[in-house]
């Protein structure tokens, strides 16, 4: 069934920062702060992979995503539903099962051997993809999975995501200087606020992550 009625954005962002604190998707370490795939330190990760073995949270998620982006680009807009490699696979398929469109999945990078394709399952030059995806942070990994889709002829000018940083300026500019629309359900100060309210961490760390998030490059920095 095609999930139509929810609540306001911010009620579904609370309620889904809840979600991601009540499995454990969210670390903070302020003493032994993260290093991203950047090479840069951060007190805090978050791991929306766990997602998939909660199936009562899962689905409100999806839900929730699919509700939020037909809400705001269309309830027709897409033809067809792209997951990213790998984490975006499995919310793909909730969404596309949802919306009842095809589902696809693209690559990072072709297979090396039989089609060398990055394009997994039907897509054509006529359709309108949505790439869905469990996060993004500065929202350049994206770039190169809607370059792909769009070299089959099909476009994308849109990105679904579970969480999205919320704290580089950058990150919808890049996007939406590729023609990229970012949809989210909730960001880093979202999860603050409810580990807030739920006393998750004492009050040391939060106050740390309160600085990182305030200015996550000087925090960096300052830290190498």
């Amino acid at each position: 069934m095609i999930p139509t009625t929810h609540p306001d954005d911010a009620t579904m962002a609370r309620i889904s920062a809840g979600m991601l604190l009540e499995i454990g998707a969210v670390h903070f370490n302020a003493r032994e702060p993260f290093t991203l795939a950047s090479g840069l330190p951060s007190p805090t990760y978050i791991d929306c992979r766990k997602l998939i073995s909660y199936p009562r949270i899962r689905s409100t998620l999806m839900d929730f995503l699919t509700a939020k982006v037909m809400r705001d680009a269309g309830f027709e807009a897409f033809t067809n539903i792209a997951g990213g490699e790998t984490a975006g696979i499995p919310f793909a398929a909730l969404v596309a099962e949802r919306m009842g469109l095809p589902m696809t999945y693209v690559r990072k990078k072709p297979k090396g051997y039989g089609r060398n394709a990055r394009i997994e399952g039907v897509m054509g030059e006529r359709d309108r993809v949505l790439l869905v995806e469990d996060l993004t942070t500065d929202g350049g990994s994206k770039l190169s999975f809607v370059d792909a889709i769009r070299e089959t002829g099909a476009s994308c000018g849109h990105t679904a995501v579970i969480f999205y940083y919320g704290i580089f300026p950058e990150t919808e500019k890049t996007l939406g200087d590729h023609g990229v629309a970012l949809h989210s359900l909730c960001t880093w100060h979202d999860v603050l606020a409810v580990a807030r309210e739920r006393a998750a961490f004492d009050t040391e760390t939060l106050a740390e992550v309160e600085s990182f998030l305030s200015d996550p490059r000087a925090w960096q920095a300052a830290r190498g």
